[in-house]
């Protein structure tokens, strides 16, 4: 797993898989990565299991045909549906963001009281708190959907009264529950750390699944690759608007993304 050849797959259903993406080159500077948005149809939190699973093949699929070494599933709602049917389906190391984030969820908690936000999908699959009962039974695990802070990230609403509104609408509930520790259980929230820290104050530790993913990459990987003679290179791909997506996928990388190419999966 730590071979020089091959890049890492990455995919999510649109942009904000770059977080993750983001968080990977910084723990694997080595690497080269391909990430793949399928902004022909997103949001998959919306979509039943069996759509999303099916979406997930071609995502895989199409990396895969890539040459890619390893696949990490950025999307929280696939993560939850789809990566046990990846894991049978090929015969690269499959990542996804909800293991590595509960992980990090109990290893953080004190008082064994943890907050997990997501999208509809994910809260209703119950992954998040099926993992964090692998790992620790006591632990009591509260769970919101949060919807509108996709949008918030995407139009770049990160600051100011809107998402602090919305903040706390969607928290206030969680904040009651003395949660010590609140995952981040999408993609598109770390954009909007500042107001969700705000909102629930200085006592809860905010864990970004991104990168607790990262992390897990690193290690699955090793550092063979370190100090390797060629330069990574970074590819994106998408399903739908190309242009649309390096304009908002800047807000997510802090830099522009010079080239997007369109694929069909």
């Amino acid at each position: 797993m730590g071979s020089q050849e091959g890049a890492i797959g990455i995919f999510d259903s649109g942009v904000g898989g770059l977080t993750v993406f983001r968080r990977l080159v910084e723990y694997l500077p080595w690497e080269s990565v391909i990430y793949l948005g399928d902004t022909a149809r997103v949001p998959y939190g919306t979509k039943s299991a069996g759509t999303v699973v099916r979406y997930a093949r071609a995502c895989a699929n199409l990396l895969i045909e890539r040459g890619v070494k390893m696949l990490v599933v950025a999307c929280n709602t696939a993560s939850a549906y789809a990566l046990d049917a990846l894991r049978e389906d090929l015969d690269v190391p499959v990542l996804g963001v909800i293991e590595p984030g509960a992980a990090s969820a109990v290893t953080s908690t004190r008082n064994k009281r943890v907050g997990v936000i997501g999208t509809a999908g994910t809260i209703s699959s119950g992954q998040y708190e099926r993992a964090i009962h692998r790992l620790a039974p006591d632990v009591q695990v509260f769970s919101k959907s949060c919807p509108l802070f996709v949008p918030l990230a995407e139009e770049g609403w990160t600051e100011g009264d809107v998402p602090r509104r919305v903040a706390r609408e969607y928290l206030g509930q969680l904040a009651e529950q003395s949660i010590d520790t609140l995952v981040l259980g999408c993609t598109h929230y770390p954009l909007l750390k500042g107001v969700i820290a705000e909102t629930m104050g200085n006592g809860v530790t905010l864990v970004d699944s991104a990168e607790s993913t990262a992390g897990v990459a690193r290690d699955m990987l090793g550092a063979a690759g370190a100090g390797g003679h060629n330069a990574p290179s970074y590819q994106f791909l998408v399903s739908d608007a190309p242009e649309s997506f390096a304009r908002v996928g800047k807000r997510f990388l802090g830099c522009d993304i010079e080239h997007v190419e369109w694929v069909d999966c």
